[in-house]
């Protein structure tokens, strides 16, 4: 019992699935995880065990004699815990319970809780809308909700899509008047930008070259925002460059309150994520509140 103690039940689904798959990439789809995290989880649980369980070259993978035989003495196991556990868990398939979340403050978000809540009257909803949260403050929480750009974070939390916007650098007429307008993404380090210092982590500002790559450009800001609104709000004030959603800054930018600026790169989307941690058995409230939101955030039109 000692050993298995020791062993992370995450480490072994990985393994389990880079040696089905025969690639670190494809389980890291499959288990919808940064490839990063899956290539950690089999160098613990490597270390743990103190074998060599894979053989890996440029061009492929092979599991070793060690990996060969730990697969075919747990694959029956875990086949039979998770039999196990789905039996003892078939309550877990009502949406039901408590459903504590962490969210930005938003009025669309907002109103899909709200609805959630009302489809389901068997939750019982704890939301908190923090956004400084800290990694090691979020284990009580079932799903966090937030806005990111460009590539996520190494995690142990599973990341759903909610809904993507894409964005443009904005300013208006009377910064121009004021500033040298900026034509590549180096420009920007000479002119006042408006940034956010919590949904976005206060990193540099988030761009992709034609290859899809991520580029990052640090900005100078003195305008530092946790807000859509605020952010626009201090662009049409001409306190900064800002990068908006088109979404949201449209109507603005056909006034001509605000303007495009066209630099070499484009900017990341702006992307809402649902995270959840990553168990093997989650509770149907939690994919159930996912797609509940996923589905009210595409089917919202703006306006």
């Amino acid at each position: 019992m000692e050993m298995l103690e020791k062993i992370d039940q995450q480490w072994l689904k990985s393994f389990h699935c880079v040696y089905e798959n025969n690639s670190f990439k494809r389980a890291a789809e499959f288990l919808s995880l940064p490839t990063s995290n899956v290539s950690r989880h089999i160098a613990l649980l490597e270390e743990q065990l103190d074998v060599r369980l894979f053989d890996r070259t440029t061009r492929r993978i092979c599991a070793t004699d060690a990996g060969e035989h730990l697969y075919l003495r747990t694959q029956p196991l875990l086949d039979k815990l998770n039999d196990a556990l789905e039996e003892v868990t078939q309550h877990s398939r009502e949406v039901m319970g408590q459903l504590n979340v962490v969210m930005p403050d938003s009025p669309e978000l907002a109103k899909a809780v709200v609805s959630f809540c009302a489809q389901y009257p068997a939750i019982s909803l704890n939301c908190e809308t923090n956004l400084s949260h800290k990694e090691d403050l979020l284990d009580g929480f079932d799903v966090i909700v937030s806005f990111h750009r460009g590539k996520l974070e190494d995690s142990n939390w599973i990341a759903k899509e909610i809904k993507r916007w894409p964005s443009v650098v904005v300013a208006s007429p009377k910064l121009l008047h004021t500033r040298q307008r900026p034509f590549k993404i180096t420009d920007l380090k000479h002119v006042p930008c408006i940034s956010s210092f919590t949904a976005l982590k206060g990193t540099p500002w988030v761009f992709r070259n034609s290859e899809g790559e991520q580029i990052t450009q640090r900005v100078k800001s003195a305008f530092k925002v946790n807000s859509g609104q605020l952010a626009k709000a201090g662009a049409l004030a001409g306190f900064g460059f800002a990068i908006l959603p088109v979404e949201f800054c449209h109507e603005e930018i056909e006034s001509g309150d605000l303007e495009v600026i066209e630099l070499e790169y484009e900017p990341e989307d702006l992307v809402l994520y649902a995270f959840y941690a990553s168990r093997k058995h989650v509770a149907k409230k939690i994919p159930a509140f996912i797609e509940h939101l996923k589905r009210q955030a595409n089917n919202e039109t703006s306006g």
